[in-house]
C-alpha cells in the first residue's frame, strides 16, 4: 500500500534530499494529470479507407466489405446451444472432423523390393491403403486382402488371422458351407452374406508372417510373385525364373508356377539347361524334365559339350543321355571328348574357362602311370560314363590312360571289318551324324569305319522337303580328304554287308520330331546301283533348329557284318 501511494504521489511526505533532486511537483497525483483530447497516430491510407467504410454504417457487421449484413440479421442467424447439440447428435463425428489425408511416402533412390512393390500396388489399386502386412524375408510387405486369394498359403494365413474378429454366429454360418474353402471365399471375395460384408468393412489392418527356408527364393523373386497377384499378365524374366518358380511353389501359386514352367521350356539353352533340369527334379515336374532331356540329347555335342556349363550337368542325366537311341553326335569320338571335358571339370571345379582339348589330354597324361585313371579310386566314380560310350567306334585315337581297347580293334581289322563282338544293334552300332543348314542345297559327310568309306548325304528339294541316303565310295575317291585317306586303313573287298539305320530329327512348331528308315540290311558294292542305299524322303515344314542356322540334323547307325 505504501508503495502504491508512493507511485501515485498521494499523501506521502517526500524527504528533503529527494525533493531537491527531483524538481517535479509531487503534490499532484498521477491521475490528476489532464488527459489529451486527441492523439494523432500515423496509419497507412488503406487502413484509413477500411475504417471509414465501417463508420459509414455503424449499425452493421461487415463480413464482406462490399456486402455488409445488418447486425440484427446476423444475430438472428446464430443458433442456440440446444440447437447445436441436436444437430451434433444427428451427424457422425467423421463428418464433423476434417478429412486428414496421409502424407505420400518417400523412398530412397535405391528402393528395396518391398518399396518397389508398394509403389506398383498403389498404381494398380489407385492409391488404396493396404490392409494386410506380410512379414517375410526380413521385410514388411504391404498388401491388399482382395488379391491374396490367388495364393493358397497367403489366403490361409489371412483366414486364420481374421477369423477371431467375427462373431460366433458368423463363423458358424461360414463353416457350415463346405468348411474353410467357403470361408475363405466369403472372406476374400466378399461373397454375399450381409453379416460377413459388414464385418469385413470393420476389419482392422491384419499382420501375418511367413517363414521361407528355400534358399532359391530371393527377395526380388518374392516381390515379383506378389506383383503377379495384382496383374496376372506380368512378364516373367528368364533370368529370374528359377527364383520366381521357387516363390510360386512356397506360396502355392498355381497359375504363376505353370507360367514359370512354360517360360523355362521355351528358353532352354546351354547356360540354364542343367539348372532347369535340377528344378524339374526338385519340384517333380516330368514335363520339364523330359524337355531338358530331349534338348540335351540333341545338343550335348553341338552346344553343351564346348560350354563351361557342362560342369553343372548331373551325372545321372549325362549317363541317361549317352544311352539314349536319339542321341545326336558327329561320331563316337565327339562323345568321348565330351566325357573327358566333363570329368576334367569335375576334377577341377575352380576352372572358369573351358580349356582346349590338348590341355585336357595333357592333364590326364600327367597323372601317375601306375594304372589307368578309371581303375583308381577317384576314377571309379566315372566308370559308368565310359561304359556307356562305344569305344570300338573310335579308330583315330588311342587313350591308354583310360583303358586299352587296341586288341579288339586289331581283331576287327584282321577279320575284314567284321564286328563279331558287337551283337546288339541298338547299343553297339557305331553312330555318325551331320547338321543341316539352310544353305547350301547339298550336305554330305564322309565316314570311315574299319577300312570302308561311306558318304552320308542329304539333299534339299524345296523349303519343306529333304531326302537322305548313304553310298559306298572308293578309297581313292577325290571326295575323301588327304588326311583321312593317309591315316585310315583300306579294305579292298568288292562287297560289304552292312546293317544300318538313318534317322532325321527336326523341330516342327517347337517340338522335336524324328523320322527313320528303320533297320535295314544291304550289300554295298563299289559300283552303281549297289553302292547306293534306298532314299528316304521327308516332306515337312521345318522351323529353326534351336534359334541357329541349322534346321535339321540326321544321324546314321551302322554295323558291319
Amino acid at each position: 500500500m505504501f508503495k502504491a501511494k508512493v507511485s501515485t504521489h498521494m499523501e506521502v511526505a517526500v524527504p528533503p534530499d529527494q525533493a531537491a533532486a527531483d524538481p517535479r511537483d509531487h503534490s499532484k497525483g498521477l491521475f490528476d494529470e489532464k488527459v489529451p483530447a486527441q492523439e494523432i497516430v500515423p496509419s497507412p491510407k488503406l487502413f484509413q479507407d477500411v475504417v471509414q467504410r465501417q463508420w459509414v454504417q455503424p449499425g452493421t457487421l461487415a463480413t464482406l466489405v462490399d456486402n455488409p449484413v445488418p447486425l440484427g440479421e446476423e444475430f438472428g442467424s446464430w443458433k442456440t446451444g440446444a440447437e447445436l447439440l441436436d444437430e451434433f447428435s444427428d451427424q457422425s463425428l467423421s463428418h464433423m472432423c476434417p478429412e486428414i489425408k496421409p502424407k505420400p511416402r518417400t523412398f530412397s533412390r535405391q528402393r528395396l523390393p518391398n518399396q518397389m512393390l508398394f509403389c506398383y500396388t498403389q498404381k494398380i489399386t489407385e492409391g488404396m491403403e493396404p490392409d494386410v502386412t506380410l512379414d517375410c524375408l526380413g521385410y514388411e510387405w504391404e498388401l491388399h486382402r482382395m488379391y491374396l486369394f490367388k495364393s493358397h498359403v497367403l489366403s490361409q494365413l489371412l483366414a486364420e488371422a481374421v477369423q477371431d474378429s467375427y462373431s460366433p454366429n458368423t463363423r458358424s454360418i461360414l463353416k457350415s458351407k463346405k468348411g474353410t474353402r467357403c470361408y475363405k471365399c466369403c472372406l476374400l471375395l466378399g461373397h454375399k452374406h450381409d453379416e460377413v460384408c459388414q464385418q469385413k468393412e470393420k476389419l482392422p489392418k491384419v499382420n501375418i508372417a511367413l517363414k521361407i527356408s528355400d534358399e532359391d527364393v530371393t527377395r526380388f523373386a518374392f516381390a515379383v510373385a506378389l506383383k503377379y497377384m495384382y496383374n496376372s499378365e506380368s512378364e516373367v524374366n528368364e533370368e529370374d525364373v528359377l527364383g520366381i518358380l521357387a516363390a510360386a511353389e512356397v506360396l502355392q501359386f498355381p497359375s504363376l508356377f505353370l507360367k514359370c514352367i512354360q517360360v523355362m521350356k521355351n528358353s532352354i539353352c546351354p547356360i540354364n539347361v542343367c539348372s532347369y533340369y535340377t528344378a524339374g527334379c526338385k519340384y517333380k515336374q516330368p514335363s520339364l524334365i523330359a524337355v531338358c532331356e530331349r534338348w540335351t540329347e540333341v545338343n550335348l555335342v553341338p552346344q553343351l559339350g564346348t560350354h563351361i556349363s557342362l560342369r553343372d550337368l548331373p551325372l545321372e542325366l549325362l549317363q541317361k543321355v549317352l544311352k539314349s537311341p536319339r542321341l545326336f553326335t558327329i561320331n563316337e569320338f565327339y562323345l568321348l571328348r565330351t566325357a573327358l571335358y566333363w570329368v576334367f571339370l569335375q576334377q577341377n571345379p575352380k576352372i572358369q574357362i573351358i580349356p582346349s582339348y590338348d590341355t585336357i589330354l595333357t592333364y590326364f597324361s600327367s597323372l601317375p602311370k601306375t594304372c589307368a585313371f578309371l581303375e583308381r579310386e577317384e576314377g571309379q566314380h566315372y566308370m559308368a560314363i565310359f561304359q556307356s560310350l562305344r569305344l570300338h567306334g573310335i579308330t583315330s585315337s588311342k587313350l591308354t590312360f583310360f583303358c586299352d581297347y587296341s586288341a579288339d580293334l586289331n581283331f576287327v581289322l584282321e577279320n575284314g571289318g567284321d564286328m563279331a563282338f558287337q551283337t546288339d544293334f541298338n547299343t553297339q552300332a557305331v553312330r555318325f551324324g551331320l547338321m543341316l543348314k539352310e544353305e547350301p542345297r547339298y550336305h554330305a559327310e564322309v565316314i570311315s569305319i574299319y577300312g570302308f568309306f561311306f558318304e552320308l548325304k542329304a539333299v534339299k528339294h524345296d523349303a519343306s522337303a529333304y531326302s537322305f541316303y548313304m553310298k559306298r565310295i572308293r578309297h581313292a575317291d577325290p571326295i575323301i580328304s588327304y588326311f583321312t585317306a593317309d591315316r585310315s586303313p583300306v579294305n579292298l573287298q568288292k562287297e560289304r554287308e552292312v546293317k544300318y539305320e538313318i534317322k532325321a530329327q527336326c523341330q516342327i512348331d517347337g517340338k522335336w520330331e524324328e523320322f527313320t528308315t528303320e533297320r535295314l540290311t544291304q550289300n554295298f558294292g563299289v559300283k552303281k546301283p549297289s553302292s547306293k542305299s534306298k532314299v528316304r524322303k521327308n516332306q515337312k515344314k521345318f522351323t529353326n533348329y534351336l534359334k541357329t542356322c541349322s534346321v535339321i540334323n540326321s544321324g546314321m547307325r551302322i554295323k558291319l557284318q
